[in-house]
């Protein structure tokens, strides 16, 4: 599996921690940023290319963080192909994965500490799809994006 990840400014120290954790779980990852050194950036200007390649199949899947997460999911979920849920508690992610097939996950710093949001994306990045009938689901919503192509 390999993983894009990115934050603004909002969201660099938890995308530390969820790159250690990577690290640790030996999944392959692509960091987008930001750097942040020069202070306030544009979460929309992180989301966009983590859900482009997510959604080109150039990674599995992608981790966004920003202050809230609601910012990075909204924009996210504006690339054809990408479902992003936001999640700050566990069972929301592991529902997240296995009902509704997320590839990518949104958090937010200002809401979740350090050691939840790694719980979080553990349990994310771990869980697989459950398909059956949530596959018609998500088939639903690949349908309605190809018709407004």
């Amino acid at each position: 599996m390999k993983v894009a990840i990115a934050s603004d400014h909002g969201g660099i120290h938890i995308r530390e921690e969820i790159i250690n954790l990577m690290k640790e779980m030996k999944i392959d990852y692509l960091d987008i940023g930001c750097d942040c050194n020069s202070g306030s950036v544009d979460y929309p200007d992180y989301a966009f290319p983590v859900a482009h390649k997510v959604a080109s199949g150039e990674v599995d899947r992608g981790i966004l963080i920003c202050g809230t997460g609601i910012g990075m999911s909204i924009s996210a979920n504006k690339v054809n192909g990408v479902r992003c849920a936001l999640a700050h508690d566990t069972f929301s992610a592991k529902a997240t994965r296995e009902h509704n097939d997320t590839n990518v996950l949104a958090l937010g710093e200002r809401v979740i500490g350090p050691g939840l949001a790694r719980e979080i994306a553990k349990i994310w990045l771990t869980t697989e799809f459950l398909g059956g009938r949530h596959s018609k689901r998500i088939e639903k919503i690949s349908d309605y994006e190809k018709s407004t192509l």
